[in-house]
Protein backbone atom coordinates (compact mmCIF):
# COMPACT_ATOMS: atom_id res chain seq x y z
CA UNK A 1 0.00 0.00 0.00
CA UNK A 2 1.51 3.43 -0.77
CA UNK A 3 1.94 5.98 1.91
CA UNK A 4 -0.43 9.07 2.56
CA UNK A 5 0.87 12.22 0.98
CA UNK A 6 0.00 15.67 1.88
CA UNK A 7 -1.84 17.68 -1.05
CA UNK A 8 -1.61 21.20 -1.47
CA UNK A 9 -5.05 22.88 -1.08
CA UNK A 10 -6.23 26.26 -3.19
CA UNK A 11 -8.54 28.72 -1.32
CA UNK A 12 -11.48 26.83 -1.93
CA UNK A 13 -10.02 23.80 0.14
CA UNK A 14 -9.83 22.49 -3.46
CA UNK A 15 -6.71 20.39 -4.12
CA UNK A 16 -4.23 22.20 -6.19
CA UNK A 17 -2.85 20.96 -9.65
CA UNK A 18 -2.86 17.47 -11.24
CA UNK A 19 -4.56 15.97 -8.12
CA UNK A 20 -7.63 18.57 -7.75
CA UNK A 21 -7.94 17.98 -11.68
CA UNK A 22 -8.59 14.26 -10.71
CA UNK A 23 -10.32 14.46 -7.48
CA UNK A 24 -13.17 16.99 -9.28
CA UNK A 25 -13.08 14.66 -12.69
CA UNK A 26 -13.90 11.61 -9.78
CA UNK A 27 -16.44 13.65 -8.37
CA UNK A 28 -17.98 14.91 -11.77
CA UNK A 29 -17.98 11.02 -12.93
CA UNK A 30 -19.58 9.52 -10.00
CA UNK A 31 -22.81 11.88 -10.44
CA UNK A 32 -22.27 10.60 -14.42
CA UNK A 33 -23.20 7.56 -12.89
CA UNK A 34 -25.87 8.73 -10.79
CA UNK A 35 -27.31 10.81 -13.07
CA UNK A 36 -27.67 7.65 -15.65
CA UNK A 37 -28.87 5.75 -12.79
CA UNK A 38 -31.89 8.17 -12.98
CA UNK A 39 -33.16 7.20 -16.13
CA UNK A 40 -31.52 3.94 -16.51
CA UNK A 41 -33.24 1.35 -13.83
CA UNK A 42 -30.81 -1.94 -12.64
CA UNK A 43 -27.40 -1.17 -14.99
CA UNK A 44 -25.12 0.20 -12.64
CA UNK A 45 -22.64 -2.17 -13.48
CA UNK A 46 -22.76 -1.60 -17.21
CA UNK A 47 -22.76 2.00 -16.76
CA UNK A 48 -19.09 1.80 -14.94
CA UNK A 49 -18.05 -0.60 -17.96
CA UNK A 50 -19.03 2.58 -19.87
CA UNK A 51 -17.47 4.90 -17.81
CA UNK A 52 -13.87 2.74 -17.94
CA UNK A 53 -14.16 2.27 -21.68
CA UNK A 54 -14.60 6.51 -21.94
CA UNK A 55 -11.78 7.07 -19.53
CA UNK A 56 -9.59 3.98 -21.22
CA UNK A 57 -10.52 5.89 -24.68
CA UNK A 58 -11.79 2.14 -25.68
CA UNK A 59 -15.02 0.84 -27.33
CA UNK A 60 -17.65 -1.51 -26.00
CA UNK A 61 -19.75 -3.76 -27.06
CA UNK A 62 -23.03 -4.32 -25.36
CA UNK A 63 -24.91 -7.55 -25.51
CA UNK A 64 -28.36 -8.17 -23.94
CA UNK A 65 -31.67 -9.28 -25.12
CA UNK A 66 -34.18 -6.79 -26.59
CA UNK A 67 -35.76 -4.01 -24.57
CA UNK A 68 -33.08 -3.61 -21.79
CA UNK A 69 -32.37 0.20 -22.24
CA UNK A 70 -28.95 -0.69 -24.47
CA UNK A 71 -29.75 2.42 -26.52
CA UNK A 72 -31.28 4.16 -23.72
CA UNK A 73 -28.63 4.17 -21.63
CA UNK A 74 -26.03 5.28 -24.57
CA UNK A 75 -28.32 8.22 -25.04
CA UNK A 76 -28.43 8.96 -21.19
CA UNK A 77 -24.83 9.10 -20.99
CA UNK A 78 -24.18 11.00 -23.85
CA UNK A 79 -26.60 13.40 -22.35
CA UNK A 80 -25.44 13.27 -19.06
CA UNK A 81 -21.58 14.33 -20.48
CA UNK A 82 -23.09 17.06 -22.71
CA UNK A 83 -21.51 15.36 -25.60
CA UNK A 84 -22.56 14.60 -29.32
CA UNK A 85 -24.24 11.61 -30.01
CA UNK A 86 -25.45 9.69 -32.85
CA UNK A 87 -27.38 6.29 -33.68
CA UNK A 88 -26.93 4.13 -36.84
CA UNK A 89 -29.11 0.97 -36.86
CA UNK A 90 -27.17 -1.57 -38.75
CA UNK A 91 -28.95 -3.42 -41.59
CA UNK A 92 -27.78 -5.96 -44.37
CA UNK A 93 -27.90 -3.52 -46.88
CA UNK A 94 -25.48 -0.63 -44.80
CA UNK A 95 -22.82 0.09 -46.97
CA UNK A 96 -19.53 1.21 -45.57
CA UNK A 97 -20.05 4.77 -46.70
CA UNK A 98 -23.22 4.88 -44.82
CA UNK A 99 -21.08 4.63 -42.16
CA UNK A 100 -17.86 6.64 -42.65
CA UNK A 101 -19.11 8.77 -44.61
CA UNK A 102 -18.47 9.73 -48.83
CA UNK A 103 -17.76 12.04 -51.89
CA UNK A 104 -20.79 13.28 -53.30
CA UNK A 105 -20.91 15.56 -56.27
CA UNK A 106 -22.38 19.48 -56.02
CA UNK A 107 -23.66 20.71 -59.20
CA UNK A 108 -23.30 24.66 -57.95
CA UNK A 109 -19.61 23.97 -57.34
CA UNK A 110 -18.92 21.35 -60.31
CA UNK A 111 -16.90 19.30 -57.16
CA UNK A 112 -17.02 16.42 -54.64
CA UNK A 113 -17.44 17.25 -51.18
CA UNK A 114 -17.26 15.20 -48.48
CA UNK A 115 -20.38 14.36 -46.80
CA UNK A 116 -19.06 13.48 -42.97
CA UNK A 117 -20.94 9.79 -41.78
CA UNK A 118 -22.39 9.34 -38.46
CA UNK A 119 -18.82 8.13 -36.70
CA UNK A 120 -17.88 11.79 -37.02
CA UNK A 121 -19.54 12.16 -33.14
CA UNK A 122 -18.60 11.53 -29.72
CA UNK A 123 -20.44 8.80 -28.51
CA UNK A 124 -21.61 6.61 -31.90
CA UNK A 125 -24.05 3.86 -30.93
CA UNK A 126 -23.63 1.02 -33.42
CA UNK A 127 -27.54 -0.70 -32.75
CA UNK A 128 -27.07 -4.88 -33.67
CA UNK A 129 -23.74 -4.18 -35.44
CA UNK A 130 -23.86 -8.39 -36.06
CA UNK A 131 -27.01 -7.60 -39.03
CA UNK A 132 -24.44 -5.90 -41.25
CA UNK A 133 -22.17 -7.40 -43.55
CA UNK A 134 -18.71 -7.70 -42.85
CA UNK A 135 -17.32 -5.33 -45.40
CA UNK A 136 -19.27 -2.61 -43.76
CA UNK A 137 -18.53 -4.21 -40.14
CA UNK A 138 -14.45 -3.33 -40.98
CA UNK A 139 -15.01 0.14 -42.02
CA UNK A 140 -16.64 1.20 -39.04
CA UNK A 141 -13.75 -1.37 -36.99
CA UNK A 142 -10.99 0.71 -38.91
CA UNK A 143 -12.54 4.13 -37.82
CA UNK A 144 -12.48 2.43 -34.35
CA UNK A 145 -8.50 1.54 -33.94
CA UNK A 146 -7.43 4.57 -36.53
CA UNK A 147 -9.99 7.48 -35.12
CA UNK A 148 -10.12 9.01 -38.73
CA UNK A 149 -11.69 8.51 -41.99
CA UNK A 150 -9.71 7.89 -45.34
CA UNK A 151 -11.20 9.20 -48.94
CA UNK A 152 -9.41 9.84 -51.89
CA UNK A 153 -6.28 9.50 -49.93
CA UNK A 154 -6.98 12.62 -47.29
CA UNK A 155 -7.59 11.60 -43.91
CA UNK A 156 -10.20 13.21 -41.75
CA UNK A 157 -9.36 13.18 -38.05
CA UNK A 158 -12.90 12.18 -35.66
CA UNK A 159 -13.55 14.18 -32.70
CA UNK A 160 -11.76 13.86 -29.15
CA UNK A 161 -13.86 12.13 -27.22
CA UNK A 162 -14.31 9.32 -29.42
CA UNK A 163 -16.04 5.96 -28.27
CA UNK A 164 -18.33 3.25 -29.37
CA UNK A 165 -20.91 1.42 -28.19
CA UNK A 166 -21.92 -1.17 -30.18
CA UNK A 167 -25.04 -3.74 -29.49
CA UNK A 168 -25.95 -7.09 -29.97
CA UNK A 169 -28.57 -9.56 -29.43
CA UNK A 170 -27.42 -13.23 -27.66
CA UNK A 171 -30.20 -15.04 -29.32
CA UNK A 172 -30.93 -14.75 -32.61
CA UNK A 173 -28.38 -15.70 -34.86
CA UNK A 174 -30.81 -15.99 -38.30
CA UNK A 175 -29.88 -13.33 -40.42
CA UNK A 176 -26.95 -12.10 -38.76
CA UNK A 177 -22.93 -12.07 -39.50
CA UNK A 178 -21.07 -12.76 -36.02
CA UNK A 179 -17.89 -10.61 -36.06
CA UNK A 180 -14.59 -12.81 -35.81
CA UNK A 181 -11.94 -13.02 -33.45
CA UNK A 182 -9.86 -10.17 -34.63
CA UNK A 183 -12.58 -7.63 -34.91
CA UNK A 184 -14.38 -8.58 -31.97
CA UNK A 185 -10.75 -8.32 -30.26
CA UNK A 186 -11.12 -4.44 -31.00
CA UNK A 187 -13.63 -3.70 -28.05
CA UNK A 188 -12.08 -3.00 -25.27
CA UNK A 189 -15.26 -4.59 -22.92
CA UNK A 190 -18.01 -6.48 -23.54
CA UNK A 191 -20.19 -5.77 -21.25
CA UNK A 192 -23.43 -8.18 -20.58
CA UNK A 193 -26.47 -6.15 -20.36
CA UNK A 194 -28.79 -8.86 -17.97
CA UNK A 195 -32.51 -8.39 -17.35
CA UNK A 196 -33.76 -6.25 -14.04
CA UNK A 197 -34.54 -8.02 -10.89
CA UNK A 198 -38.41 -7.46 -10.47
CA UNK A 199 -37.72 -4.53 -7.74
CA UNK A 200 -36.24 -3.15 -10.70
CA UNK A 201 -38.81 -3.74 -13.12
CA UNK A 202 -41.09 -2.25 -10.95
CA UNK A 203 -39.31 1.11 -10.78
CA UNK A 204 -39.42 0.88 -14.91
CA UNK A 205 -43.37 0.16 -14.74
CA UNK A 206 -43.57 3.10 -12.19
CA UNK A 207 -41.88 5.47 -13.87
CA UNK A 208 -43.38 5.29 -17.13
CA UNK A 209 -46.92 4.96 -15.20
CA UNK A 210 -45.73 8.82 -13.80
CA UNK A 211 -45.22 9.72 -17.56
CA UNK A 212 -41.52 8.87 -18.34
CA UNK A 213 -40.89 9.10 -21.99
CA UNK A 214 -37.56 7.65 -22.97
CA UNK A 215 -37.53 9.61 -26.29
CA UNK A 216 -37.26 12.77 -24.32
CA UNK A 217 -33.86 13.05 -22.02
CA UNK A 218 -34.25 17.02 -22.01
CA UNK A 219 -34.44 16.26 -18.22
CA UNK A 220 -31.26 14.69 -17.81
CA UNK A 221 -28.91 16.79 -16.07
CA UNK A 222 -25.03 17.39 -17.79
CA UNK A 223 -23.10 16.53 -15.13
CA UNK A 224 -19.55 15.67 -16.68
CA UNK A 225 -18.08 17.25 -19.58
CA UNK A 226 -14.93 16.21 -22.14
CA UNK A 227 -12.35 18.05 -19.82
CA UNK A 228 -13.48 15.86 -16.69
CA UNK A 229 -13.05 12.49 -18.92
CA UNK A 230 -9.64 14.46 -19.84
CA UNK A 231 -8.46 15.10 -16.60
CA UNK A 232 -9.81 11.41 -15.62
CA UNK A 233 -7.78 9.78 -18.43
CA UNK A 234 -4.55 12.02 -17.08
CA UNK A 235 -5.11 10.45 -13.50
CA UNK A 236 -5.42 6.71 -14.50
CA UNK A 237 -2.22 6.76 -16.36
CA UNK A 238 -0.73 7.75 -13.28
CA UNK A 239 -2.01 5.16 -11.30
CA UNK A 240 0.83 2.63 -10.29
CA UNK A 241 1.12 -0.97 -10.77
CA UNK A 242 3.09 -3.15 -8.59
CA UNK A 243 5.56 -5.94 -11.17
CA UNK A 244 3.58 -8.52 -8.90
CA UNK A 245 0.53 -7.14 -10.41
CA UNK A 246 1.92 -6.92 -13.86
CA UNK A 247 3.12 -10.42 -13.25
CA UNK A 248 -0.39 -11.65 -12.22
CA UNK A 249 -2.26 -10.10 -15.96
CA UNK A 250 0.34 -11.36 -17.41
CA UNK A 251 -0.20 -15.26 -15.97
CA UNK A 252 -4.07 -14.75 -16.26
CA UNK A 253 -3.87 -14.27 -20.06
CA UNK A 254 -1.15 -17.22 -20.43
CA UNK A 255 -3.32 -19.60 -18.53
CA UNK A 256 -6.52 -19.04 -21.14
CA UNK A 257 -3.65 -20.48 -23.71
CA UNK A 258 -3.55 -23.36 -22.39
CA UNK A 259 -7.30 -24.08 -21.20
CA UNK A 260 -8.66 -27.22 -22.32
CA UNK A 261 -12.17 -25.73 -22.93
CA UNK A 262 -10.28 -23.05 -25.50
CA UNK A 263 -9.37 -23.18 -28.85
CA UNK A 264 -8.33 -19.61 -28.71
CA UNK A 265 -6.88 -17.92 -24.85
CA UNK A 266 -6.15 -14.24 -24.39
CA UNK A 267 -3.72 -11.92 -26.62
CA UNK A 268 -1.31 -9.96 -25.35
CA UNK A 269 -3.34 -7.10 -26.46
CA UNK A 270 -5.91 -8.73 -23.65
CA UNK A 271 -3.44 -8.08 -20.98
CA UNK A 272 -2.75 -4.64 -22.34
CA UNK A 273 -6.65 -3.75 -22.04
CA UNK A 274 -6.88 -5.49 -18.28
CA UNK A 275 -3.77 -3.32 -17.22
CA UNK A 276 -5.70 -0.51 -19.01
CA UNK A 277 -8.83 -0.89 -16.99
CA UNK A 278 -8.08 -2.18 -13.84
CA UNK A 279 -6.06 0.51 -13.60
CA UNK A 280 -9.55 3.14 -14.53
CA UNK A 281 -11.07 1.04 -11.69
CA UNK A 282 -8.64 1.19 -9.14
CA UNK A 283 -9.00 5.38 -9.92
CA UNK A 284 -12.58 5.37 -9.87
CA UNK A 285 -12.23 3.83 -6.49
CA UNK A 286 -10.14 6.51 -5.12
CA UNK A 287 -7.11 4.73 -5.34
CA UNK A 288 -3.65 5.34 -6.93
CA UNK A 289 -2.29 1.82 -6.91
CA UNK A 290 -3.88 -1.40 -8.43
CA UNK A 291 -4.96 -4.44 -6.53
CA UNK A 292 -5.07 -8.18 -7.98
CA UNK A 293 -9.31 -7.17 -6.85
CA UNK A 294 -8.99 -4.58 -9.58
CA UNK A 295 -7.77 -7.43 -11.98
CA UNK A 296 -10.40 -9.50 -10.74
CA UNK A 297 -13.10 -7.29 -10.90
CA UNK A 298 -12.02 -6.41 -14.77
CA UNK A 299 -11.00 -9.88 -15.93
CA UNK A 300 -14.26 -10.81 -17.25
CA UNK A 301 -15.59 -7.79 -19.12
CA UNK A 302 -12.00 -7.48 -20.68
CA UNK A 303 -11.27 -10.79 -21.46
CA UNK A 304 -14.38 -12.98 -22.16
CA UNK A 305 -14.79 -11.80 -25.85
CA UNK A 306 -11.10 -12.39 -26.80
CA UNK A 307 -11.08 -16.22 -26.19
CA UNK A 308 -12.96 -18.99 -27.76
CA UNK A 309 -14.69 -21.90 -26.95
CA UNK A 310 -14.06 -25.06 -28.27
CA UNK A 311 -16.97 -26.79 -29.91
CA UNK A 312 -17.34 -29.87 -27.59
CA UNK A 313 -16.76 -27.42 -24.81
CA UNK A 314 -19.65 -25.53 -26.14
CA UNK A 315 -21.73 -28.74 -25.93
CA UNK A 316 -21.02 -29.50 -22.57
CA UNK A 317 -22.44 -25.82 -21.50
CA UNK A 318 -19.20 -24.73 -20.76
CA UNK A 319 -19.28 -20.42 -20.93
CA UNK A 320 -16.40 -17.97 -21.71
CA UNK A 321 -17.32 -16.54 -17.97
CA UNK A 322 -17.42 -20.04 -16.44
CA UNK A 323 -13.52 -20.81 -18.12
CA UNK A 324 -12.61 -17.13 -16.77
CA UNK A 325 -14.03 -17.79 -13.39
CA UNK A 326 -11.56 -20.89 -13.42
CA UNK A 327 -8.39 -19.21 -14.57
CA UNK A 328 -8.76 -16.84 -11.81
CA UNK A 329 -9.42 -19.34 -8.89
CA UNK A 330 -6.43 -21.41 -10.20
CA UNK A 331 -3.70 -18.55 -10.86
CA UNK A 332 -1.78 -17.66 -7.46
CA UNK A 333 -2.71 -14.28 -6.16
CA UNK A 334 -0.15 -12.20 -5.73
CA UNK A 335 0.30 -11.17 -1.71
Amino acid sequence: MTEAVAIPQQAGGEPAGPAGDAARARDALARLRAEVAKVVVGQDPVVTGLVIALLCRGHALLEGVPGVAKTLLVRTMAAALSLDAKRLQFTPDLMPGDVTGSLIFDNRTAAFQFRQGPVFTNLLLADEINRTPPKTQAALLEVMEERQVSVEGQARRLPEPFIVAATQNPIEYEGTYPLPEAQLDRFLLKLTVPLPSREEELGVLRAHHGGFDPRDLSAVRPVASAADLSAGRAAVQRVGVADGVLGYIVDLCRTTRVSPSLDLGASPRGATALLATAKAWAWLLGRDYVTPDDVKALARPTLRHRIRLRAEAQLEGVTADGVLDSVLATVPTPR
